[in-house]
């Protein structure tokens, strides 16, 4: 067996390293072809505009879109806000009702939270016990003064992905000019995602998410039927006066790159994804008994896996695993001790929550770190376990269960 270098990085949802034919796309930008691609009177500026343009046509290829209705930004959370407080802004006379779900990412659900307080009405829907929203729940919420559905493709935590093409459909069938906004920063060359398929209007992606670098993102802006939004940072015009700034010149030729060899090598990749989870999955289920997958298994990104060991403190759990990075929850919010709002919004108990683990498989992981990242598990689990008076109960046969309900009555 090969030796395996630890620490081991299993958090590939929080960020990637960068790939290093990424790495290669963008070196000569910070030296050689350093040039401001605003700059058109000199041969530094052509080279980085004709740079950008270019990653321009190939994050527009990963999503089915031209290059000219992708626009750079810092990143997707600018990205969203730019989405969902520019169209809000644009619309306003058109509506005031938002539609987003309860298990949106926090850049999504905190925008929301910002609109409702300028007077937007926002509907946040519910998600079924594997965290998924049907088309038929968009549909029924959509009101007359709708003008937008904010939802992401696929969940950061749980990996559950949406049918995002049914839901695109069942907007348009339902309220034509309600515009369909799409997170798409975890699904985008990892599973299918098509904006003209899906009708999307609107959607937001990440270079760091997809193995290429940090600080650069883009948002999808729909050129037929045109959608609108107002700007949110005001200065030289940039982007189609959707974004002023000077552009990361290296960053976004590194997203082009990343875009390319995601597109290209997807589905080969998801299958590997695929085989390396069930691998890890197979071996906690054989070895531990109360595991708990949250999410679909059935439409699910290939290398998320989010399960819940019984009796088990999650913290407690992560740091008993020093050697391999994974989360308790998403990294956005793992500054807070409460248990995930995405776990609890699918019914999950707060115990049961707050022992959850999501390993994030990644392009780099090899079926040696998979093995090793199980066999310390279950002995992470294991000895937790051992010291957990709850633990020793349950194996004795006492129903837990049946003491709690007398207790509370």
């Amino acid at each position: 067996m090969a030796a395996v270098k630890v620490p081991i990085f299993m958090d590939n949802h929080s960020t990637t390293p960068v790939d290093p034919r990424v790495l290669d796309a963008m070196l000569p930008y910070f030296r050689e072809d350093f040039g401001n691609a605003a700059s058109r009177n000199h041969v530094f500026g052509w080279k980085a505009e004709k740079a950008v343009e270019l990653a321009r046509e190939q994050v527009g290829a990963l999503i089915g879109a031209s290059a000219k209705e992708i626009v750079w930004t810092s990143g997707a959370t600018e990205a969203i806000n730019l989405a969902l407080k520019g169209a809000a802004e644009f619309y306003h006379e058109k509506g005031n009702h938002i539609i987003t779900g309860q298990t949106e990412h926090k850049a999504t659900l905190d925008t929301c939270k910002r609109l409702e307080k300028q007077g937007c009405e926002v509907t946040y829907l519910p998600v079924d016990q594997v965290g998924s929203i049907s088309a038929q729940q968009v549909a029924d919420a959509i009101k007359p003064n709708t003008i937008l559905v904010a939802l992401m493709a696929a969940n950061n935590e749980i990996g559950t992905v949406h049918p995002i093409p049914e839901i695109g459909a069942a907007i348009k069938a339902k309220k034509k000019d309600v515009l369909f906004f799409v997170d798409a920063v975890q699904a985008a060359g990892k599973v299918p995602f098509d904006v003209t398929e899906s009708k999307v209007d609107l959607a937001a992606l990440s270079a760091h998410k997809i193995y290429g670098p940090k600080g650069v993102g883009a948002l999808y802006v729909r050129r037929k039927p045109r959608v609108r939004v107002v700007e949110q940072i005001d200065g030289g015009g940039h982007e189609r006066g959707m974004r002023s700034g000077t552009l990361n010149v290296p960053g976004i030729v590194g997203f082009g790159k990343a875009a390319e060899l995601s597109r290209l090598e997807r589905d080969e990749e998801a299958a590997r994804l695929i085989g390396l989870r069930t691998r890890l999955l197979t071996y906690l289920q054989q070895n531990l008994k109360e595991v708990h997958v949250n999410g679909s298994m059935t439409s699910r990104l290939p290398g998320n896996l989010n399960v819940s060991f019984a009796y088990v403190e999650g913290e407690g759990l992560m740091m008993a695993l020093k050697d391999v990075a994974v989360s308790s929850g998403s990294a956005c919010t793992s500054a807070s001790l409460e248990p995930s709002y995405v776990l609890r919004a699918l019914g999950v108990g707060e115990e049961m929550a707050h022992s959850s683990i999501r390993f994030g498989i990644g392009r780099f992981n090899s079926e040696e770190e998979i093995d090793y990242v199980g066999r310390h598990v279950v002995e992470a689990v294991s000895r937790l376990r051992e010291m957990s008076p709850l633990w020793e109960m349950v194996q004795e046969g006492i129903d837990l269960k049946s003491i709690q309900w007398a207790a509370e009555h």
